[in-house]
C-alpha cells in the first residue's frame, strides 16, 4: 500500500510536504506541490477517506442542490465548472435531492453524505425548503439567489437586461416586450433592470407587454408570443427568458406567417451554442457559465476552510450580449 511516507521518500521531501501538497494547502511552492503530486499518481497513491476525515474533520466532499435541469447545456457549464474546481482542491461533489425525492430534506441530504459545505446551484424552489439549510451551521453559497449572511454569486441580472435594452433602443427599437420566467430572484432583478433602462430611455413599456411564462418551457413562451402578435399595438421586439423558451416563440412566429426579423425581432438569454446554430441565429445575452460554476466552488471552499475569517459576499458575474440574425435595425418612423 502507497504511504505518505513512501511518497516523501520517493520525492525527498518531509511527509509535511507531501500533506501539503496532496491537500492543496499553502506553505508549498507550485512547481514542487506538483512534482509530488505527479510522482503520487504515478505511485497509485490513493488517500483514505475514513482517515483523512478524522484527521482534519473534513470529508472534502460538496453538496450540490439542483432541480433535475442537468441535461440544459448552461447549467451543465455551471456544473462542469464546479466539479472541475472542487477536483483541483481536492474535493469530490455530490448531488443532493430535497424532500420531494428522496423523503428528507437538503441538510439530512447533506448530513447524510457528510457533505462539508453545499452550493445551491441552480433552481426555481419553494423557499421554505431551501430556507432550513440556509440557516444551518453548514458552509453555503449561492448561484443566483440570495440569502441573509450568505455568498452568493449572481450572474448580473440587473445590469444584462440594461445592456439588452440600450442594444436594442441603438436599433432604433421602441417597443419592446417582456416575456419572463417565473417570480423569483433572477426574474425581478432582469424586469428591474428592463424597468430602469426603460425609464433612462423614456420607452413607455404597456403593461400588456409584460407576460409571465416559465423557464426552459417553449410551449409557454408561443402561448405568450401569439398574445403579443394579437395586439393592434405590436411591439417591434420580444424578449425571451432564454434561448430554448425562443423556441416555442419561433413556433408560433412562423405559424403566423411573422417573419423573423423582418416582421419582428427577437432576443434570447443564456447564450447556448444552439443560439448560433439556429437560422437565422439567435441574438441574445451569453452568461458566463464558467466564471459562475468556479467562483462559487472556490468560494465554497474558503469558507470551508477558513471559517475563522472568511466573510460572505455577493459576487457579480458579467456577460455580455451575442449580436444574431433575429434583429434588425428599424427606421424612426417603424419605432412609432
Amino acid at each position: 500500500m502507497v504511504t505518505i511516507k513512501k511518497i516523501a521518500e520517493e520525492t525527498g521531501v518531509s511527509i509535511a510536504a507531501v500533506s501539503k501538497a496532496l491537500n492543496h494547502q499553502p506553505g508549498i511552492g507550485a512547481e514542487k506541490a506538483e512534482y509530488i503530486r505527479k510522482v503520487a499518481r504515478e505511485m497509485k497513491y490513493f488517500p483514505n477517506a475514513a482517515a483523512r476525515t478524522l484527521k482534519t474533520n473534513r470529508s472534502n466532499n460538496i453538496g450540490i442542490v439542483y432541480q433535475n435541469r442537468l441535461a440544459h447545456e448552461y447549467f451543465s457549464q455551471v456544473l462542469e465548472a464546479i466539479r472541475a474546481g472542487a477536483e483541483a482542491k481536492g474535493y469530490d461533489i455530490t448531488f443532493l435531492s430535497g424532500s420531494e425525492d428522496s423523503g428528507m430534506s437538503y441538510y439530512e441530504h447533506a448530513m447524510r453524505r457528510q457533505c462539508d459545505g453545499v452550493i445551491i446551484a441552480q433552481g426555481i424552489y419553494s423557499q421554505k425548503e431551501l430556507q432550513a439549510l440556509a440557516e444551518s451551521d453548514l458552509p453555503i453559497v449561492a448561484i443566483d439567489q440570495q440569502f441573509p449572511g450568505r455568498t452568493a454569486v449572481v450572474n448580473d441580472n440587473v445590469g444584462s437586461t440594461r445592456e439588452i435594452v440600450e442594444y436594442l433602443a441603438g436599433l432604433g427599437h421602441r417597443r419592446i416586450a417582456v416575456i419572463h420566467g417565473e417570480d423569483g430572484d433572477v426574474t425581478k432583478m432582469r424586469l428591474a433592470g428592463f424597468f430602469r433602462a426603460c425609464a433612462d430611455l423614456d420607452i413607455e413599456v404597456p403593461p400588456e407587454y409584460i407576460i409571465p411564462a416559465r423557464f426552459q418551457e417553449p410551449e409557454d413562451s408561443g402561448l405568450a408570443t401569439r398574445k403579443l402578435l394579437a395586439m393592434a399595438n405590436r411591439p417591434t421586439c420580444i424578449l425571451y427568458p432564454d434561448d430554448i423558451a425562443y423556441l416555442g416563440g419561433l413556433t408560433e412566429l412562423e405559424k403566423q406567417g411573422v417573419k423573423i426579423p423582418e416582421d419582428m425581432s427577437c432576443f434570447g438569454y443564456d447564450g447556448i451554442r444552439l443560439a448560433g446554430l439556429l437560422r437565422p441565429s439567435l441574438a441574445t445575452y451569453r452568461q458566463n457559465a464558467e466564471e459562475l460554476g468556479r467562483r462559487a466552488a472556490e468560494e465554497l471552499i474558503s469558507a470551508i476552510e477558513y471559517p475563522q475569517y472568511y466573510v460572505p459576499q455577493i459576487i457579480t458575474v458579467k456577460g455580455n450580449v451575442q449580436p444574431g440574425g433575429t434583429v434588425r435595425k428599424i427606421e424612426d418612423r417603424e419605432a412609432q
